[in-house]
């Protein structure tokens, strides 16, 4: 019998506890969320506020639910994980199993201080948002874009970029791109109010993705050498998505950015993507292929993937010229609400003639909780609520400036032969190909179409490409 005691306060002693067990986890991974005045809808970092919820965080957790970190291990080494092992995860489980013990007081570590004002420094230039946007109590989450002028007087250049949240309890995320045709301004001027509705992008072509943000997000320190150059009527614009808090909330976001002199090295973006979608209503398994290649050695340092809520996998791979890969990344689980920005711990080494290649799935039947349509429709390319998306943002490191413009010439090259290719009406050309090249395309339809069906036939194409590669700006 004393032995069974002993048994028996051994294992009650070894049984975790908050202050011991469970509060260095929900620091660590969830307090940046659920604290105070964020977006979360309630703390954790107490122990009563745990305490009440230890079912529910046992639940979600398991199911790694939460915290909403996307990416499967061994498919990308990236920075910030907030991902929970296998042992915290069972830490938690048995934490509620044996009555969610709160523990000594002396176990507790501190409760975190949350770095406030601009974590990255100073900017030079603080953008805001014009005047308050108001979102309602509750329903549907919105997307809102704000176009904020630079009012640059020269052409300057953009070394750093950090986003600050007017009001974390309802900012869900935003991404931040920059607008030099003015097509922004027009979209905000014609909304009658702060901003204008967006939501697969921002609204215009060609836009350059800077950062993307969402809560517990590190910002970078400012890095000359890679600097953005940026001339005179460049706005930025700031899309967010906002989660309403169940009562009704204002939010004026802000945008902190630092100048420095022209970059040392080349900054380019490479977008791979499958703009020929065509989802029948009811089918459950999709499947979408895009690919582009590098066109030079290049340095990959961060990557962000795009769909909308009919996505369920998607998976992002570099295949090198020797033919091994390397995963770039890969979701199995795609929420559309839970889309992030994600950085490498090390830049990825992509040598010229790298394939980066793109498959993903997408669920088109009723059985998909995320479907917007009941019952479900026909879904192809778009920017709509009830399009859909396949397509990535790699963002690269070149050796010098002066290979931006040979990769970018390149990569268009690539955009405008596989649009020929994959299609025989030229009419209507997608949005990645500059409008200088569209009316060259528009031409050479004109041209090489001989009996002026508006199609054209292999060697058709075939002679309308070699006259693109002329027409190519060095």
């Amino acid at each position: 019998m004393k032995f069974v005691f002993l048994l028996a306060s051994t294992v009650a002693m070894a049984a975790p506890t908050f202050n011991r067990d469970i509060a260095p986890i929900l620091y660590e991974n969830c307090a940046t969320c659920h604290r105070p005045g964020e977006v979360a809808p309630f703390s954790l970092l107490t122990y009563q506020d745990a305490a009440k919820r230890a079912s529910l965080i046992a639940t979600v957790t398991k199911k790694r639910y939460m915290p909403p970190w996307k990416p499967e291990p061994g498919y990308g080494n990236f920075d910030h994980v907030r991902a929970l092992t296998d042992d915290q995860i069972a830490r938690i489980q048995e934490w509620a199993a044996t009555g969610a013990a709160e523990g000594d007081a002396a176990d507790r570590p501190a409760v975190p201080a949350f770095p406030t004002g601009w974590q990255a420094g100073e900017p030079d230039q603080v953008l805001k948002v014009s005047e308050p946007y108001s979102l309602t109590a509750d329903g549907p989450d919105r997307f809102r874009c704000f176009v904020l002028p630079m009012n640059l007087t020269k052409e300057s250049y953009v070394s750093g970029a950090e986003f600050r949240p007017g009001n974390p309890k309802i900012v869900h995320h935003a991404l931040i791109f920059l607008d030099s045709t003015g097509t922004a301004r027009r979209l905000a001027a014609s909304s009658g109010g702060a901003g204008y509705q967006c939501f697969g992008g921002p609204g215009f072509s060609g836009a350059g993705l800077v950062m993307g943000w969402a809560p517990g997000y590190t910002p970078l320190p400012a890095e000359p050498s890679l600097s953005q150059a940026v001339r005179p009527g460049t706005d930025v614009v700031i899309q967010i998505h906002y989660h309403p808090s169940g009562k009704p909330e204002q939010d004026q976001s802000s945008i902190g950015l630092k100048f420095s002199g022209p970059p040392t090295k080349g900054r380019a973006l490479l977008l791979v993507m499958n703009r020929y979608l065509d989802i029948p209503a009811g089918e459950s398994h999709y499947v979408v292929k895009g690919s582009v290649t590098v066109p030079q050695d290049a340095e990959l340092w961060g990557i962000t993937p795009h769909a909308h809520y009919l996505a369920t996998d998607m998976k992002i791979n570099a295949r090198l010229p020797d033919d091994s890969v390397i995963p770039l990344i890969w979701i199995k689980d795609w929420d559309f609400n839970w889309q992030g920005q994600y950085r490498y711990q090390q830049p990825i080494k992509l040598p010229k003639g790298t394939k980066i290649e793109l498959e993903y799935v997408y669920d088109n039947s009723a059985r998909n909780p995320h479907n917007p349509s009941h019952p479900p429709v026909r879904v192809r390319f778009g920017e709509q609520t009830k399009d859909e998306m396949a397509l990535a943002f790699l963002g690269l490191v070149l050796p010098s400036p002066a290979d931006v413009q040979p990769f970018q010439r390149a990569v268009v090259l690539q955009y405008v032969e596989d649009f020929v290719r994959l299609t025989e009406d030229l009419n209507d050309l997608p949005e990645e190909i500059p409008p200088a090249m569209a009316m060259r395309l528009r031409l050479g339809l004109a041209m090489f179409d001989r009996n002026h069906d508006g199609k054209l036939d292999a060697e058709e194409r075939a002679n309308l490409l070699k006259l693109v590669q002329t027409m190519m700006p060095q």
